[in-house]
């Protein structure tokens, strides 16, 4: 134990932490990892590479001794009360300057709450997301790290060389899908703004999904060709890809399609409803976000939900017009609020870079997004463009290009919109969506009448168009 020799320390070998470890061992890091269970220390020794150097330590303390100072420590555990717990049972083990990463989807105000207590300990703590699911923490997720700038330099070779890679602009060489997300608790943040913009496209696929299903009379074999040609142009993502390998999967105990053998009760582990809490605080509206976690919420009352629909029997309308232009409305309309989704989420880190003082790179933000992460696209070279030409883009719809884009595929989303509602499908993120295009292009919105009505029943006051001040009137009664 006198010589460390081992360069990165994991606590948590579940399959994150696991296959994070092996990655880095891949890459040549000498890398050891701890867990209570000591089944899964022996699982990460018996599935690294050959000649790569992996093992498992049976205590905390054993781990901690055979790293290389600095040491360099990620826990990927549950997020929570578990964290604390585990940073508690580092404190006694380590040193002055060693490095402590939290991997795991924590709330960015704990973290803060972090950061201020292990500096007071000389301790770095850097709070990072981490996006890609078991696949991308094998060969390459995307890296979202964020707070202490000198710990961030120490992780960098490590980070980089585990990272997703994806074509640089200059398309000679390949970039790493990792960058500083800026100060404080930002990587944190980046990360829970990433996951609300998941549950947004996530809603909108599975509406369209609906509609082709339910309103066209698509068949899943049908469904996964739709799938297929969309993920071969403009539309490529990670999220339609998988759809349309859904779409394929037979069930081994029916052998019916799996999917129609899924109970509709979505769940989520919280950072979707932190996204739309803190949009509220800050305030930036978010309404596809918000209209994504209150359909997963809604998706839990099955019970009422089935017997909602014996009492007022709803009938689908099957729709009997042209099918395939209605198939290629459906795609225009997805890609329409598939940007608009992206753009309530990149608006509300601007609002938070300046807000909560993070400084947010926004295009290293959609830069690293490009390869690895769940919410990755074509889309996405488009976005990190813009942010080059204006890296202090409020809105991504105040682009040129996008706005070109969105005036070519809106008519698509209205007329979606429309048979949907006639055929009785719900389809709220669509509307959600397109409702936000409406309200943000447009010059006057009846909120005025708002502030009347405000000013009327408690005096709250109001602004004027024609002088500056704030003003009440003795509202005839």
């Amino acid at each position: 134990m006198d010589n460390p020799s081992f360069e990165f320390g994991m606590i948590g070998l579940g399959v994150m932490g696991r296959n994070l470890l092996l990655n880095m061992a891949d890459h040549g890091f000498a890398t050891i990892g701890f867990d209570k269970d000591a089944a899964k220390c022996t699982l990460l020794e018996s599935s690294a590479s050959p000649n790569t150097k992996v093992k498992g330590a049976a205590t905390l303390k054993e781990m901690v001794q055979q790293l290389k100072k600095p040491r360099k420590l990620m826990m990927l555990v549950p997020a929570g009360p578990i964290v604390d717990s585990v940073i508690n049972d580092l404190l006694p083990l380590l040193e002055t300057g060693d490095i402590i990463i939290d991997g795991g989807n924590s709330f960015y105000k704990d973290t803060l709450r972090r950061i201020t207590f292990l500096q007071e300990k000389k301790l770095h703590f850097i709070g990072m997301g981490v996006s890609g699911g078991e696949e991308g923490a094998r060969k390459g997720p995307s890296i979202m790290p964020g707070g202490d700038l000198e710990a961030w330099q120490n992780l960098k070779p490590i980070l980089e060389a585990i990272s997703a890679k994806v074509p640089a602009a200059d398309g000679k060489k390949e970039e790493p899908c990792v960058a500083y997300m800026g100060k404080a608790a930002a990587g944190h943040y980046v990360k829970m703004v990433h996951n609300g913009i998941e549950y947004a496209i996530m809603q909108l696929i599975s509406e369209v999904y609906s509609i082709l299903k339910n309103v066209v009379g698509l068949n899943n074999d049908e469904l996964h060709t739709v799938f297929k040609k969309w993920n071969e142009g403009e539309m490529q993502s990670f999220l339609i890809e998988i759809t349309k390998d859904i779409l394929l999967q037979k069930d081994d105990l029916t052998n019916n399609s799996l999917v129609d053998m899924i109970l509709d009760k979505a769940g989520s582990k919280g950072t979707g409803k932190w996204t739309s809490q803190e949009a509220m605080d800050l305030p930036i509206p978010l309404p596809t976000i918000d209209m994504a976690v209150a359909m997963r919420d809604m998706s839990v009352y099955k019970e009422d939900r089935t017997t909602a629909a014996a009492l007022y029997k709803p009938k689908i309308k099957v729709y009997t017009g042209d099918k395939e232009k209605l198939i290629q409305q459906l795609h225009d309309a997805l890609y329409c609020a598939t940007i608009l989704s992206y753009a309530q989420g990149l608006a509300m880190l601007h609002k938070a870079s300046a807000t909560l003082g993070m400084d947010i790179p926004l295009q290293d933000v959609v830069r690293i997004w490009r390869g690895g992460c769940i919410i990755r696209s074509s889309l996405l070279e488009t976005f990190t463009s813009a942010f080059k030409k204006d890296k202090n883009l409020s809105n991504m719809l105040l682009n040129k290009k996008v706005a070109a884009i969105i005036k070519k595929k809106q008519s698509a989303l209205r007329r979606v919109v429309q048979i949907s509602a006639n055929a009785k499908v719900p389809v709220a993120g669509l509307m959600s969506a397109l409702s936000y295009f409406d309200s943000f292009t447009t010059e006057k919105m009846p909120t005025n009448l708002i502030q009347a009505q405000r000013d009327y029943f408690g005096a709250h006051t109001y602004q004027r168009t024609d002088k500056e001040g704030s003003f009440h009137t003795d509202w005839n009664r």
